[in-house]
């Protein structure tokens, strides 16, 4: 089946990956520091930044400078949304998919388990992860997602734990753009060579599941990329 024109959602390309997560990094910074850290011409910056807000990932506001002319613009990530009309849109085709799977296999409404809310972060969630190319697997009762390491086999190998932060505050964000009691609890990169683990929980309720080594979802990104560059040293293959 082919996918849809707007899968992977942006981040098929590195310098975009590097963006993003200059912007989750220092929320509110504008085009010229953006590109100046992340080595790309600002006209590619700006085509970048462009896509990376027409997927609903980046919302850029006017900063006050108190000068005359058109402010400048600072970019942030999506929280809610009511940032990003294309975020919006996503969470309601997510939740529209979701109902509609659920009234015709009743084996797939965990409601009464989870919680009419909680269950629509799941589609929002999945629907991210999906269109991202990591193969979501969700497991409703021990609240966890196994998921593909990453997709960017181009990219050198020290930037590889810089996507496994992208790839968290997204997780994060996206739970939080929708309504409801379900967090990211830690992230265990590399649990295979080539699988991935999420660990979710509702508010107020101890984690479900537990496995050892894993990166609490609020940590700064220097520990997630400390420890996702030691699992991925440990699983990566010989290069002989």
């Amino acid at each position: 089946m082919p996918r849809r024109v707007d899968d992977f959602r942006g981040l098929t390309q590195p310098s975009r990956l590097r963006l993003l997560h200059a912007v989750q990094r220092e929320p509110g910074r504008r085009l010229k520091a953006l590109a100046e850290e992340t080595g790309l011409h600002i006209n590619t910056a700006r085509d970048h930044l462009r896509v990376l807000e027409d997927e609903g990932l980046i919302v850029g506001a006017p900063v006050e400078t108190g000068r005359r002319g058109r402010p400048p613009i600072g970019y942030s990530p999506v929280r809610a949304v009511e940032q990003s009309p294309a975020a919006a849109r996503r969470s309601a085709d997510a939740k529209a998919r979701g109902d509609l799977l659920r009234g015709l296999d009743p084996e797939l409404d965990h409601r009464d388990s989870l919680g009419e809310r909680a269950v629509h972060q799941l589609d929002a969630l999945y629907e991210h992860l999906e269109d991202a190319g990591l193969e979501p697997e969700i497991d409703e009762h021990d609240l966890t997602v196994g998921l593909l390491p990453c997709l960017y086999e181009g990219m050198l190998d020290a930037e590889r734990p810089a996507v496994c932060s992208v790839h968290a505050k997204l997780v994060r964000h996206q739970l939080e753009q929708v309504p409801g009691p379900m967090e990211l609890r830690a992230l265990h990169p590399f649990v295979g060579a080539r699988r991935c683990i999420l660990v979710l929980g509702l508010a107020g309720e101890e984690a479900r599941t537990e496995r050892p080594g894993g990166v609490d979802g609020a940590s700064a990104d220097a520990e997630l990329e400390r420890h996702a560059l030691e699992a991925m040293r440990r699983h990566a293959p010989s290069r002989g």
